[in-house]
């Protein structure tokens, strides 16, 4: 496994290595405020919002992410003043686009089975294909559980996905803080709090972005606050309840490992256990998050609290 990771450690190194993503673009706020000093109305830069400072990689990505954005008679518009003016980012091996991140599944599985048939073969507990594939089949018998509940999870998903309430939660939610006109501070608690609530009806991160960030972006940037303050108080909700929802796609997986120490465990179980640490890492994320605000400490590089 050693001789394996090496070699693709090696491979992955260059700039120009074929495991890395296509050259990406960032559309920063300097870029989006240049724009509009040219003429882009106020409307079409606030529907960048929630691709403003992302790091997008190849120029297909971009010109549907401009399209998804502001429409096709916009993008046709400013579309290429837009793309002209994005920040270059250089290709990245963990980028979503990136062949490394693409073929990673069937890597990590050779990075294993290699290894191991190899062992099996030397320690003398493996004599032909056929006890690979028993091998195989008893590790897998373990997850007859997960397999017939995975079937159950995925179709109350996806009726529940059918049902919009989700969606409509997300909106009606946003469109009520957004009326309260709350304090900053309180506001920014108010989205992660709705945030984390919302994460126990609608299991998917992109999804919730999706549904909130064109209201929440152009309200806080109205507000004077960034958007990757935006980006921050959504990732402290969306992280801290994950455990605790049972439309999380991976929730049945985590009960059979439970199982296999406790017997019995069910979702209620994890959920009573986990709850107190939802609690606890949501008012530590908050409290950190306020304190980092007030000290001025910078959220990352070139990620600041305020929007000019």
């Amino acid at each position: 496994m050693a001789i394996g990771i090496a070699i693709l450690v090696a491979l992955s190194l260059p700039a120009d290595s074929m495991f890395r993503s296509p050259a990406g673009f960032k559309v920063t706020a300097g870029a989006v405020e240049k724009l509009k000093a040219e003429g882009m109305p106020e409307d079409v830069a606030l529907k960048l919002g929630p691709i403003l400072e992302q790091e997008i990689f190849g120029k297909a990505a971009l010109d549907t992410a401009i399209k998804a954005r502001l429409g096709e008679e916009n993008a046709k518009t400013y579309g290429a003043a837009i793309a002209q003016n994005a920040e270059p980012v250089a290709p990245q091996l963990t980028a979503n686009s990136a062949p490394l991140m693409l073929s990673i599944v069937p890597l990590i599985f050779l990075l294993f089975l290699i290894p191991g048939v190899v062992y099996g073969y030397v320690a003398g507990t493996v004599k032909s294909h056929r006890d690979i594939v028993a091998g195989m089949s008893k590790s897998m018998s373990t997850m007859g559980y997960y397999i017939v509940l995975a079937f159950f999870a995925a179709l109350f998903i996806a009726a529940f996905n059918q049902s919009n309430l989700g969606a409509l939660m997300a909106v009606k939610g946003a469109n009520f803080l957004q009326w309260l006109n709350l304090p900053v501070q309180v506001t920014i608690i108010g989205i992660i709090l709705l945030t984390g609530l919302l994460n126990l009806v609608v299991g998917s991160a992109s999804a919730k972005w999706a549904l909130l960030a064109p209201i929440f972006v152009p309200l806080l940037m109205q507000l004077g606050l960034s958007p990757e303050l935006a980006q921050a108080a959504y990732r402290i909700g969306d992280s801290t309840t994950n455990i605790v929802t049972p439309l999380m796609p991976y929730f049945p997986l985590v009960v059979v490992f439970a199982q296999r120490y406790v017997k019995g465990t069910g979702i209620g179980t994890l959920i009573s256990i986990m709850l107190p640490f939802t609690v606890v890492f949501m008012v530590f994320w908050i409290i950190f998050l306020i304190a980092y605000w007030a000290l001025g400490i910078p959220l990352g590089v070139q990620a600041p609290y305020t929007y000019p």
